[in-house]
Protein backbone atom coordinates (compact mmCIF):
# COMPACT_ATOMS: atom_id res chain seq x y z
CA UNK A 1 0.00 0.00 0.00
CA UNK A 2 1.90 3.12 1.02
CA UNK A 3 4.80 1.70 1.61
CA UNK A 4 6.16 1.68 -2.38
CA UNK A 5 8.01 5.39 -1.73
CA UNK A 6 10.82 4.39 -3.73
CA UNK A 7 12.65 6.49 -6.87
CA UNK A 8 10.77 5.43 -10.01
CA UNK A 9 10.56 6.38 -13.57
CA UNK A 10 7.00 6.23 -13.79
CA UNK A 11 4.63 9.45 -12.93
CA UNK A 12 2.84 9.19 -9.82
CA UNK A 13 -0.30 8.01 -11.94
CA UNK A 14 0.76 5.08 -13.05
CA UNK A 15 3.19 3.47 -10.03
CA UNK A 16 0.97 0.21 -8.27
CA UNK A 17 1.84 -1.54 -5.05
CA UNK A 18 3.77 -4.73 -7.02
CA UNK A 19 6.25 -1.81 -8.11
CA UNK A 20 7.45 -1.97 -4.59
CA UNK A 21 8.38 -5.78 -4.70
CA UNK A 22 11.22 -4.66 -7.60
CA UNK A 23 13.64 -3.96 -4.64
CA UNK A 24 14.19 -7.82 -4.83
CA UNK A 25 15.74 -7.99 -7.77
CA UNK A 26 15.98 -11.33 -10.03
CA UNK A 27 19.01 -13.20 -11.01
CA UNK A 28 21.06 -11.00 -13.93
CA UNK A 29 20.19 -13.72 -16.44
CA UNK A 30 17.05 -14.75 -15.40
CA UNK A 31 15.65 -18.26 -16.65
CA UNK A 32 12.69 -18.45 -19.48
CA UNK A 33 9.56 -18.70 -17.38
CA UNK A 34 6.56 -20.45 -19.09
CA UNK A 35 3.13 -21.82 -17.80
CA UNK A 36 0.99 -23.77 -20.13
CA UNK A 37 -2.84 -24.19 -18.80
CA UNK A 38 -6.32 -22.28 -19.64
CA UNK A 39 -6.25 -18.50 -20.16
CA UNK A 40 -9.26 -17.96 -17.87
CA UNK A 41 -7.97 -21.04 -15.43
CA UNK A 42 -8.41 -19.41 -11.20
CA UNK A 43 -4.84 -22.05 -10.41
CA UNK A 44 -3.27 -20.17 -13.62
CA UNK A 45 -4.14 -16.23 -12.00
CA UNK A 46 -2.90 -17.62 -8.85
CA UNK A 47 0.48 -18.83 -10.48
CA UNK A 48 0.67 -15.61 -12.72
CA UNK A 49 0.31 -13.43 -9.37
CA UNK A 50 2.99 -15.48 -7.02
CA UNK A 51 5.53 -15.16 -10.01
CA UNK A 52 4.74 -11.10 -9.98
CA UNK A 53 5.34 -11.80 -6.05
CA UNK A 54 8.87 -12.58 -6.84
CA UNK A 55 9.31 -10.02 -9.75
CA UNK A 56 9.68 -13.31 -12.12
CA UNK A 57 7.91 -12.17 -16.12
CA UNK A 58 6.09 -15.18 -17.39
CA UNK A 59 4.72 -15.94 -20.74
CA UNK A 60 1.67 -17.79 -20.48
CA UNK A 61 0.63 -20.29 -23.77
CA UNK A 62 -2.89 -21.78 -23.67
CA UNK A 63 -3.93 -24.94 -23.81
CA UNK A 64 -6.29 -27.10 -23.56
CA UNK A 65 -7.61 -28.64 -20.25
CA UNK A 66 -7.39 -27.92 -16.29
CA UNK A 67 -3.36 -29.79 -16.43
CA UNK A 68 -1.25 -26.62 -15.44
CA UNK A 69 2.20 -27.22 -16.23
CA UNK A 70 5.39 -24.93 -15.65
CA UNK A 71 8.41 -24.40 -17.31
CA UNK A 72 10.98 -22.54 -15.57
CA UNK A 73 14.21 -22.87 -17.67
CA UNK A 74 15.17 -26.55 -18.67
CA UNK A 75 12.90 -27.51 -15.86
CA UNK A 76 9.14 -28.69 -16.04
CA UNK A 77 6.73 -29.55 -13.44
CA UNK A 78 2.75 -30.04 -14.09
CA UNK A 79 0.03 -30.90 -11.14
CA UNK A 80 -1.52 -29.19 -8.48
CA UNK A 81 -1.13 -25.50 -7.51
CA UNK A 82 0.42 -26.50 -4.25
CA UNK A 83 3.19 -28.42 -6.07
CA UNK A 84 3.46 -25.94 -8.81
CA UNK A 85 3.89 -23.23 -5.98
CA UNK A 86 6.32 -25.14 -4.24
CA UNK A 87 8.54 -25.19 -7.46
CA UNK A 88 8.78 -21.50 -7.47
CA UNK A 89 9.35 -21.17 -4.19
CA UNK A 90 12.02 -23.48 -4.68
CA UNK A 91 13.68 -21.44 -7.63
CA UNK A 92 13.16 -17.92 -6.48
CA UNK A 93 13.21 -18.04 -2.72
CA UNK A 94 12.77 -14.35 -2.40
CA UNK A 95 10.33 -12.76 -1.11
CA UNK A 96 9.04 -15.93 0.43
CA UNK A 97 5.55 -16.49 -0.14
CA UNK A 98 3.44 -16.38 2.79
CA UNK A 99 1.91 -19.71 3.37
CA UNK A 100 1.44 -18.77 6.76
CA UNK A 101 -2.21 -17.51 6.63
CA UNK A 102 -4.15 -17.66 9.46
CA UNK A 103 -7.18 -19.77 8.44
CA UNK A 104 -9.40 -19.35 11.90
CA UNK A 105 -10.02 -16.11 10.59
CA UNK A 106 -13.43 -15.90 9.35
CA UNK A 107 -13.63 -15.08 5.85
CA UNK A 108 -15.65 -11.46 5.87
CA UNK A 109 -12.90 -10.83 8.16
CA UNK A 110 -10.06 -11.54 5.17
CA UNK A 111 -12.52 -10.01 2.47
CA UNK A 112 -12.89 -6.88 4.55
CA UNK A 113 -9.77 -6.14 5.43
CA UNK A 114 -8.07 -6.71 1.81
CA UNK A 115 -10.97 -4.93 0.39
CA UNK A 116 -9.41 -1.78 2.80
CA UNK A 117 -5.76 -2.08 1.76
CA UNK A 118 -6.92 -2.10 -1.97
CA UNK A 119 -8.86 1.70 -0.89
CA UNK A 120 -6.26 2.72 1.39
CA UNK A 121 -3.37 2.79 -1.54
CA UNK A 122 -5.57 3.94 -3.97
CA UNK A 123 -6.73 6.77 -2.15
CA UNK A 124 -2.76 7.06 -1.22
CA UNK A 125 -2.15 7.59 -5.01
CA UNK A 126 -5.01 10.07 -5.34
CA UNK A 127 -3.38 12.60 -2.50
CA UNK A 128 -0.06 12.18 -4.72
CA UNK A 129 -1.61 12.37 -7.60
CA UNK A 130 -3.09 15.93 -7.10
CA UNK A 131 -0.30 16.90 -5.08
CA UNK A 132 1.93 16.26 -7.74
CA UNK A 133 -0.12 18.58 -10.01
CA UNK A 134 -0.80 21.46 -7.32
CA UNK A 135 3.21 21.50 -7.35
CA UNK A 136 4.54 20.72 -10.27
CA UNK A 137 4.30 24.29 -12.23
CA UNK A 138 3.23 24.55 -15.54
CA UNK A 139 4.71 21.20 -17.76
CA UNK A 140 6.79 22.32 -20.49
CA UNK A 141 6.51 18.86 -22.36
CA UNK A 142 4.09 16.51 -22.68
CA UNK A 143 4.04 13.01 -20.89
CA UNK A 144 2.88 10.21 -23.02
CA UNK A 145 1.66 8.34 -20.35
CA UNK A 146 -0.34 10.61 -19.19
CA UNK A 147 -0.90 13.27 -22.10
CA UNK A 148 -1.86 16.91 -21.62
CA UNK A 149 -2.25 18.87 -18.34
CA UNK A 150 -5.82 18.61 -19.33
CA UNK A 151 -6.02 15.00 -20.16
CA UNK A 152 -4.25 14.08 -17.14
CA UNK A 153 -7.37 16.06 -14.99
CA UNK A 154 -9.63 14.19 -16.97
CA UNK A 155 -7.49 10.39 -16.46
CA UNK A 156 -7.39 12.00 -12.77
CA UNK A 157 -11.19 12.45 -12.60
CA UNK A 158 -12.00 9.34 -13.96
CA UNK A 159 -9.76 7.31 -11.43
CA UNK A 160 -11.57 9.27 -8.49
CA UNK A 161 -14.98 8.10 -9.87
CA UNK A 162 -13.41 4.46 -10.20
CA UNK A 163 -12.36 4.77 -6.77
CA UNK A 164 -15.68 6.08 -5.07
CA UNK A 165 -17.85 3.55 -7.15
CA UNK A 166 -15.72 0.89 -5.25
CA UNK A 167 -15.73 2.28 -1.71
CA UNK A 168 -19.52 3.10 -2.00
CA UNK A 169 -19.81 -0.83 -2.50
CA UNK A 170 -17.54 -1.41 -0.01
CA UNK A 171 -19.67 0.79 2.66
CA UNK A 172 -22.98 -1.16 1.48
CA UNK A 173 -21.63 -4.43 2.11
CA UNK A 174 -20.64 -3.72 5.28
CA UNK A 175 -23.96 -1.62 6.13
CA UNK A 176 -26.13 -4.37 4.72
CA UNK A 177 -24.08 -7.63 5.83
CA UNK A 178 -21.39 -7.46 8.25
CA UNK A 179 -22.70 -4.51 10.45
CA UNK A 180 -26.11 -6.16 10.53
CA UNK A 181 -24.59 -9.43 12.00
CA UNK A 182 -23.04 -7.85 14.96
CA UNK A 183 -25.79 -5.62 15.83
CA UNK A 184 -27.95 -8.36 16.36
CA UNK A 185 -25.30 -9.91 18.37
CA UNK A 186 -25.46 -6.68 20.58
CA UNK A 187 -27.48 -3.63 19.30
CA UNK A 188 -25.85 -0.43 18.98
CA UNK A 189 -22.05 -1.97 18.56
CA UNK A 190 -22.05 -0.33 14.83
CA UNK A 191 -23.91 3.09 15.71
CA UNK A 192 -20.00 4.90 15.47
CA UNK A 193 -19.22 3.07 12.50
CA UNK A 194 -22.56 4.14 10.20
CA UNK A 195 -22.06 7.25 11.31
CA UNK A 196 -18.60 7.76 10.09
CA UNK A 197 -20.49 5.94 6.85
CA UNK A 198 -22.55 9.09 6.47
CA UNK A 199 -20.28 11.71 7.64
CA UNK A 200 -17.88 11.00 4.69
CA UNK A 201 -20.34 10.27 2.05
CA UNK A 202 -20.81 13.94 0.83
CA UNK A 203 -17.12 14.76 1.32
CA UNK A 204 -16.57 11.89 -1.21
CA UNK A 205 -19.39 13.00 -3.64
CA UNK A 206 -18.14 17.08 -3.30
CA UNK A 207 -14.72 15.86 -4.46
CA UNK A 208 -15.93 14.35 -7.51
CA UNK A 209 -17.83 17.84 -7.90
CA UNK A 210 -14.29 19.48 -7.92
CA UNK A 211 -12.42 17.11 -10.22
CA UNK A 212 -15.39 18.06 -13.03
CA UNK A 213 -14.75 21.84 -11.63
CA UNK A 214 -11.09 22.06 -12.26
CA UNK A 215 -10.99 19.27 -15.53
CA UNK A 216 -12.66 22.48 -17.75
CA UNK A 217 -9.98 24.84 -16.02
CA UNK A 218 -6.66 26.03 -18.00
CA UNK A 219 -4.10 23.74 -16.25
CA UNK A 220 -1.66 27.02 -14.31
CA UNK A 221 -3.59 29.63 -13.94
CA UNK A 222 -4.23 31.15 -10.90
CA UNK A 223 -8.46 29.65 -10.74
CA UNK A 224 -6.68 25.95 -11.38
CA UNK A 225 -3.93 26.00 -8.47
CA UNK A 226 -6.51 27.66 -6.28
CA UNK A 227 -8.69 24.32 -6.85
CA UNK A 228 -6.17 22.19 -7.15
CA UNK A 229 -4.45 23.21 -3.37
CA UNK A 230 -8.60 23.05 -2.40
CA UNK A 231 -8.87 19.60 -3.43
CA UNK A 232 -5.47 18.55 -2.19
CA UNK A 233 -6.70 19.54 1.60
CA UNK A 234 -10.00 17.67 0.93
CA UNK A 235 -8.76 14.73 -0.23
CA UNK A 236 -6.08 14.80 2.68
CA UNK A 237 -9.14 14.76 4.83
CA UNK A 238 -10.76 11.75 3.49
CA UNK A 239 -7.59 10.33 3.55
CA UNK A 240 -7.32 10.67 7.13
CA UNK A 241 -10.83 9.93 8.14
CA UNK A 242 -10.63 6.12 5.99
CA UNK A 243 -7.64 5.46 7.47
CA UNK A 244 -8.99 5.60 11.24
CA UNK A 245 -12.18 4.53 10.42
CA UNK A 246 -10.63 1.25 8.90
CA UNK A 247 -8.05 0.69 11.85
CA UNK A 248 -11.11 1.16 13.97
CA UNK A 249 -12.99 -1.60 12.44
CA UNK A 250 -9.95 -3.89 11.89
CA UNK A 251 -9.15 -3.19 16.00
CA UNK A 252 -12.92 -3.23 17.41
CA UNK A 253 -14.83 -4.37 15.63
CA UNK A 254 -13.96 -6.99 13.09
CA UNK A 255 -12.52 -9.44 15.23
CA UNK A 256 -15.71 -9.73 16.63
CA UNK A 257 -17.36 -11.23 14.13
CA UNK A 258 -15.30 -14.42 15.17
CA UNK A 259 -17.33 -14.59 18.59
CA UNK A 260 -20.66 -14.41 16.76
CA UNK A 261 -19.75 -18.21 16.33
CA UNK A 262 -21.23 -19.03 13.23
CA UNK A 263 -21.48 -22.36 11.74
CA UNK A 264 -19.77 -23.03 8.86
CA UNK A 265 -22.57 -23.01 6.40
CA UNK A 266 -23.41 -19.70 7.86
CA UNK A 267 -19.87 -18.31 7.36
CA UNK A 268 -19.91 -19.82 3.99
CA UNK A 269 -23.28 -17.53 3.38
CA UNK A 270 -22.09 -14.48 4.64
CA UNK A 271 -18.78 -14.33 2.79
CA UNK A 272 -20.37 -15.06 -0.20
CA UNK A 273 -23.31 -12.27 0.29
CA UNK A 274 -19.91 -10.01 1.17
CA UNK A 275 -19.11 -10.64 -2.35
CA UNK A 276 -22.28 -11.00 -3.83
CA UNK A 277 -22.66 -7.60 -2.54
CA UNK A 278 -19.45 -6.45 -4.46
CA UNK A 279 -20.87 -8.12 -7.93
CA UNK A 280 -21.19 -5.08 -9.78
CA UNK A 281 -17.69 -3.36 -9.43
CA UNK A 282 -16.06 -6.59 -8.72
CA UNK A 283 -17.69 -7.65 -12.65
CA UNK A 284 -15.99 -4.31 -14.30
CA UNK A 285 -13.79 -2.73 -11.82
CA UNK A 286 -11.77 -5.80 -10.32
CA UNK A 287 -8.56 -4.95 -12.25
CA UNK A 288 -8.72 -1.30 -10.68
CA UNK A 289 -8.89 -2.97 -7.22
CA UNK A 290 -6.25 -5.61 -7.73
CA UNK A 291 -3.99 -2.62 -8.60
CA UNK A 292 -4.12 -1.44 -4.67
CA UNK A 293 -2.65 -5.14 -3.71
CA UNK A 294 0.51 -5.91 -3.64
CA UNK A 295 0.71 -9.57 -5.07
CA UNK A 296 0.91 -11.74 -2.56
CA UNK A 297 -2.22 -9.76 -1.05
CA UNK A 298 -3.66 -10.24 -4.68
CA UNK A 299 -3.18 -13.63 -4.30
CA UNK A 300 -5.34 -14.58 -1.25
CA UNK A 301 -7.60 -12.42 -2.97
CA UNK A 302 -8.13 -14.53 -5.41
CA UNK A 303 -8.32 -17.60 -3.83
CA UNK A 304 -11.10 -16.47 -1.54
CA UNK A 305 -13.11 -15.53 -4.69
CA UNK A 306 -12.61 -19.71 -5.28
CA UNK A 307 -14.32 -20.08 -2.33
CA UNK A 308 -17.15 -18.18 -3.56
CA UNK A 309 -20.25 -20.28 -5.04
CA UNK A 310 -21.32 -17.97 -7.92
CA UNK A 311 -19.90 -19.32 -10.63
CA UNK A 312 -20.52 -16.52 -13.28
CA UNK A 313 -19.35 -13.77 -10.83
CA UNK A 314 -15.91 -16.32 -10.38
CA UNK A 315 -15.18 -16.82 -14.15
CA UNK A 316 -15.99 -13.59 -15.12
CA UNK A 317 -13.42 -11.99 -13.03
CA UNK A 318 -11.09 -14.67 -13.57
CA UNK A 319 -11.70 -13.66 -17.15
CA UNK A 320 -10.48 -9.88 -16.21
CA UNK A 321 -7.31 -11.37 -14.47
CA UNK A 322 -6.35 -13.44 -17.50
CA UNK A 323 -6.68 -10.16 -19.81
CA UNK A 324 -4.49 -8.21 -17.95
CA UNK A 325 -0.94 -7.16 -18.57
Amino acid sequence: MGNCFFKSKKPTAEIAPCDCTKRFRPAPVAPTVRLYGSASSPDAAYIRFALLHKNVSLQLVPTEGDTLVLEIGSETVSGHRETLLQFIEEKFPHPPLRFDLVERTPLVVKVTRLQHRSITWHLERMVRWVEDLRTRGKRKTVDPAVGSPRMELKKLEKNYAQLLEVMLEHAQMEERIVFPLLQKADPGLCKAANEEHARDLPVMNGIKEDMKSIGVMDYGTPACKEGLSNLSTRLKSLQKHCKEHFDEEEKDVLPLLEATELSGEEEKRVFEDCIEAMKVTHSHLFNFFLEGLLPSEAMEYVDLIMKCGDKQLRASMIQIISNAK
